[in-house]
């Protein structure tokens, strides 16, 4: 059976519901007709023009990001500019933009589940509990145990694997044993106070920014910056795989793809380059 737009959102909202998702997101659907027929996903973390062409390419009729096409109200749409160009291509094109964010980090499965997952965490609680969390895993992050204690540049290692990074951002000394790790996916350097006091040794995420790194340092807690784009593009290969056994699950005919070619908006160069 091929399912409907609205059909797929049902299906997204029971894997990550998005009325748990932050006041200040949007995530949802972007752009689109709800009773739109869905035969092919297309899967990226950023609803960029990039992205909606290589939906029309591979004849996808949604393309579902991580990141939301619209966060605020729009005063004006304007095509030749982010966003109004991805806006008016997805109208045009009937190619759908539907967006699973804060929902998606929360969820059982989710994102920082993923994450912690990947660099193989036991034991684990949310990092930052919701006020009327039902269980120790009901929030944002998750912290929790290593099997077995290691230096930090053994857990750099297990990182840059985790994520499919070359490089990652560190601070503190490569010998110094990490056996507690928080990690959030995205942006989380303004968390960093919540995994100092929950113990943990390494905090992993996005985005530090220069004083929070010095916060850290008087906190005493090492830090890798494993990159917004790497953290979450690493989690959301995975979650095409959850996304693509559920809708086998159901016995609905929709092929679900990643976009495999999709780069980070900035890079780093050398002087070689």
């Amino acid at each position: 059976m091929t399912p409907k737009l609205k059909d797929v959102l049902k299906i997204l909202d029971g894997m990550a519901p998005f009325s748990t998702a932050e006041e200040w997101d949007n995530p949802g659907l972007q752009a689109g007709f709800p009773s739109d027929e869905i035969k092919k996903i297309l899967i990226a973390l950023d609803p960029t023009i990039g992205a909606l062409q290589r939906a029309g390419e591979r004849n996808a009729q949604l393309l579902l990001t991580h990141h939301p096409l619209i966060f605020k109200g729009l005063t004006s749409i304007n095509p030749d500019i982010y966003p109004g160009d991805v806006i008016v291509g997805a109208i045009k094109s009937g190619i759908s933009v539907v967006a699973v964010h804060t929902n998606l980090d929360v969820a059982r499965g989710g994102i920082n589940d993923i994450l912690a997952r990947k660099i193989g965490l036991k034991d684990m609680e949310a990092l930052l509990m919701k006020a009327n969390a039902s269980d120790r895993l009901d929030g944002l992050g998750r912290i929790g145990d290593l099997p077995e204690g290691m230096s930090l540049a053994a857990a750099a290692r297990i990182v840059m694997d985790a994520v499919g990074s070359t490089g990652l951002m560190v601070m503190g000394s490569p010998d110094r044993d990490i056996q507690r790790i928080a990690i959030l996916g995205g942006a989380g350097g303004s968390e960093l106070s919540h995994a100092s006091e929950k113990g943990a040794d390494l905090y992993i995420t996005g985005d530090i920014r220069h004083h929070e790194a010095l916060m850290a340092q008087t906190l005493g807690l090492a830090l890798i910056d494993a990159g917004h784009f790497n953290m979450e593009r690493a989690a959301m290969h995975v979650f095409a795989n959850d996304l693509r056994d559920r809708m086998k699950g159901l016995n609905l005919d929709v092929v679900v793809e990643i976009f495999e070619d999709e780069k980070a908006p900035m890079r780093y160069v050398d002087r070689k380059a």
